[in-house]
């Protein structure tokens, strides 16, 4: 039985794959340290040590060393790691996973995600999110997706609630992360509340939204 307004139960949900995710502006393959590793360290080079202050992973001094680092993620089915290609150039600008997955209770999260500096804050980032979103809960059946960051990554936590994703508190004395104590902050969606997001993303992403220059007419909001 649920509770009036909830919806049913299903569990298990299934394992995330690697698979091809395709949007408007952004489409997410597997990681292919072959493919995507020069590409990826052009992304980041210029900001590699900032945009890793908070990841688990430390910033690579060369597109080989990020290479040798994929080699090692995409080893691992969990966290499974993805690269967000922006189709408007057809290289990968950023990446990131899908990670702590537990279809038995239905709860998956989204992770390590580094966005270089030609994708972050753009329509391709917020497709990038939209794809995850929408496999997550209409392909997978998951109940909650989650986004979790350090507390002191004020940049991490405003994209998460400008993405939709609602603040339930901070883990204190959580990890210790690079020989440092991370305080984790938790976000989170559920499937019940997907319908009315997914509607502000398609309205946003919409073509018509954006001028000549792809700056946004509205702003991403969630009635």
């Amino acid at each position: 039985m649920t509770r009036s307004g909830e919806l049913p139960i299903r569990v298990p949900a299934t394992m995330p794959e690697r698979t091809v995710l395709d949007g408007r502006y952004a489409r997410l393959e597997p990681l292919d340290p072959a493919r995507h590793a020069d590409a990826l360290f052009a992304a980041i080079r210029t900001d590699a040590e900032a945009r890793h202050r908070y990841l688990f992973d430390v910033p690579p001094l060369s597109a080989a060393a990020l290479r040798e680092w994929a080699e090692g993620a995409v080893a691992a089915a969990d966290p499974l790691f993805f690269a967000v290609v922006d189709k408007a150039s057809g290289r990968a600008g950023g990446r990131q996973s899908l990670m702590r997955i537990a279809p038995e209770h239905g709860v998956i999260e989204i992770g390590n995600i580094l966005w270089g500096e030609g994708i972050a804050g753009t329509r391709v980032a917020a497709d990038a999110l939209f794809l995850t979103a929408a496999y997550v809960f209409e392909t997978l059946g998951y109940r909650r997706f989650e986004w979790k960051c350090n507390d002191a990554n004020v940049p991490s936590k405003r994209a998460a609630i400008r993405f939709g994703f609602t603040f339930e508190g901070v883990f204190r004395q959580h990890m210790v992360v690079k020989g440092e104590n991370r305080d984790t902050a938790w976000f989170a969606m559920l499937d019940r509340e997907w319908p009315r997001l997914k509607a502000g993303y398609e309205a946003w992403l919409d073509p018509d939204n954006f001028d000549g220059g792809g700056r946004q007419r509205t702003p991403l909001r969630f009635m």
